[in-house]
């Protein structure tokens, strides 16, 4: 019976197979008037593409929209001063998924540490003990 079961690939072997378009000219023209669209789900949508530009992560983390920033500041892909620039946003879930993401640089956890949210100094803790193991 085991034998006849499909064989699982691995995450090199499935990308191998199915390899991501290049990102073209054409992409990144469509990423910068998506991101000046008024619906803020659809700003979200680059906020979240690791092809976005690092010039348009900055006009994204000032965005005025929450959620867009929360994108951003999620996105490993953020260059890391605009990840530093988001670390004091005004928004404690901005600021929650700077504490998250892998790539902030060590000065901006540092202040993140010290967050007056006891829910952002709590994810960073969490991220800390992650790193600990």
């Amino acid at each position: 019976m085991r034998a006849m079961a499909p064989s699982m690939l691995s995450p090199d072997e499935a990308a191998a197979l199915h390899p991501s378009p290049p990102v073209t000219e054409s992409k990144i023209r469509r990423l910068r008037m998506l991101a000046r669209d008024a619906n803020p789900k659809i700003r979200e949508s680059v906020a979240s593409s690791h092809n976005t530009p690092p010039d348009l992560f900055e006009t994204l983390a000032r965005d005025p929209d929450d959620g867009v920033r929360s994108c951003v500041a999620r996105n490993e892909a953020a260059p890391c001063d605009v990840l530093r620039a988001l670390a004091t946003d005004r928004s404690e879930t901005v600021r929650g998924w700077v504490a998250v993401n892998y790539f902030v640089p060590d000065d901006a956890m540092r202040m993140l540490a010290q967050d007056a949210s006891t829910t952002v100094r709590s994810l960073v803790n969490w991220k800390s003990s992650l790193a600990a193991h």
